[in-house]
């Protein structure tokens, strides 16, 4: 008995520091002493001593890396709920999401949510404790029904349900000027052979083909990943793009190499990008969507997610989508993988546990809060509830269809890697464009930061 007591006694003392730390919310708190033998008064009086008032937050603070056009989406997503409950949702904003969220743990002040860019820091964090499983108070059986279980499962972590999605891009999309290709009697190429038939043509004509920066802060290299990462999906499958993206092939292998190379046929073709190779590196992405669209035009396609539509629409605010501007699918390289498409997405998780946050992830989950998003432009919303006709216009449109149906898709390569990984991604593709020749030397590199990191 005298072990039981104490061993009891441990487990309360861990629950009281916890709760203390803010590590668990009031609810985790009482199911869990209660699992120690308390009472359910016992454990409430325990509550009070810690000094809970069970008086519920009114207000929560979202740690996010969204800035302009997206954060003002998010506030008018969160508006009708906060008219509604009188909760308001405090919205920190940061450049380098790492850092504030490290800075804010260490200081025992982790943000209620916090919008995460990739799975891979998900699982990260979820490994580590650091969030709270949502499963525990959302109704799974309407999620399962509202939402495929492939983006569950990216959500997932060891059987728990860690992340809400409230907006998807995606990344299958090349940008072009309808104008300005039917000025020049150029088609839409629907296979890599055409696509670089085509980027030719305009070449030879003296025109640039193609515009494309890399230039991105601490994560400049990302646009050139996504490059190599939707050329092995729609080359490889994505049997051995899961191999890939889990080092279950080295970085050196065949296919990644030929990846990497097919991606340098438009980086070294001959003028098809100005002023390359330094240019693509001190060109911000953004940047690089304007030249399409310019008069007269200073290229004719950009490769990048659709949420370059807010890009175009800001600098653009008279272009017509469909006539001024539009996209067309990343074309095949092997027929068995056509509609293939690689994804982001940004992951919403619970860092703490109470009342207020579960009202709000409820919220967030539905099809009323993530069609306000999706009218406004620059989101895919993954809720099967979310009618396509909310999208703004038809470009918006067929870039969700083309992602919902698609018959294959998986996140982009680099958000699946250990973080120093993808950063040695990043670094490495920048110095195969400055020198194609190095290709072994980037190859192996990245293969020495797979190796650490993945632990193989």
């Amino acid at each position: 008995m005298l072990i039981t007591y104490r061993q009891r006694q441990r487990e309360v003392d861990d629950l009281v520091e916890a709760y203390a730390g803010q590590r668990l919310g009031r609810r985790t708190f009482l199911r869990s002493a209660m699992a120690t033998g308390l009472s359910l008064g016992a454990a409430t009086n325990l509550l009070v001593a810690c000094g809970d008032s069970s008086t519920p937050p009114t207000s929560i603070d979202v740690l996010n890396v969204w800035s302009d056009e997206e954060l003002n989406s998010f506030r008018a997503v969160v508006a009708p709920f906060t008219k509604q409950t009188g909760i308001v949702i405090n919205l920190e904003s940061t450049r380098n999401l790492t850092v504030a969220l490290t800075i804010r743990q260490r200081g025992n002040d982790p943000p209620d949510l916090a919008v995460l860019p990739n799975p891979a820091q998900l699982r990260q964090m979820a490994g580590q404790q650091q969030l709270f499983r949502l499963d525990a108070f959302l109704d799974m059986r309407k999620l399962r029904s509202d939402y495929g279980s492939a983006w569950l499962d990216l959500a997932s972590y060891r059987g728990g349900f860690y992340a809400l999605i409230p907006k998807a891009a995606n990344k299958g999309t090349i940008w072009y000027s309808p104008a300005h290709f039917k000025a020049q009697g150029y088609q839409v190429p629907t296979t890599w052979h055409d696509l670089l038939a085509l980027s030719t043509e305009i070449a030879a004509s003296g025109q640039y083909p193609w515009s494309m920066g890399l230039s991105s802060e601490a994560s400049s290299g990302w646009p050139a990943a996504d490059w190599v990462a939707e050329i092995y999906l729609r080359q490889f499958g994505q049997d051995l793009y899961d191999q890939w993206v889990n080092h279950q092939i080295h970085w050196t292998h065949s296919s990644v190499r030929q990846a990497f190379q097919l991606f340098g046929q438009i980086v070294a073709g001959k003028h098809y990008v100005q002023s390359a190779p330094q240019s693509i590196l001190r060109t911000t992405y953004q940047n690089a969507c304007y030249a399409l669209f310019a008069r007269p035009p200073q290229a004719y396609m950009n490769y990048l997610g659709d949420f370059a539509i807010g890009f175009i629409t800001s600098q653009y605010p008279h272009a017509q989508p469909g006539s001024d501007f539009n996209f067309f699918q990343f074309p095949t390289l092997d027929t068995r993988y056509s509609g293939a498409v690689t994804v982001s997405a940004d992951f919403v998780v619970a860092m703490r546990d109470n009342p207020a946050v579960h009202q709000f992830m409820q919220y967030l989950s539905s099809a009323s809060a993530q069609a306000i998003w999706v009218k406004r432009g620059g989101a895919i919303s993954l809720n099967k509830e979310v009618d396509l006709a909310d999208y703004p216009n038809d470009v918006a449109r067929a870039s969700a269809r083309m992602l919902l149906k698609a018959p294959t898709f998986r996140f982009g390569a680099d958000d699946l890697m250990p973080f120093a990984v993808e950063h040695a991604f990043w670094q490495q593709i920048q110095h195969f464009i400055t020198d194609q020749s190095q290709l072994d030397t980037v190859l192996n590199t990245i293969e020495i930061s797979a190796r650490l990191n993945y632990g193989t």
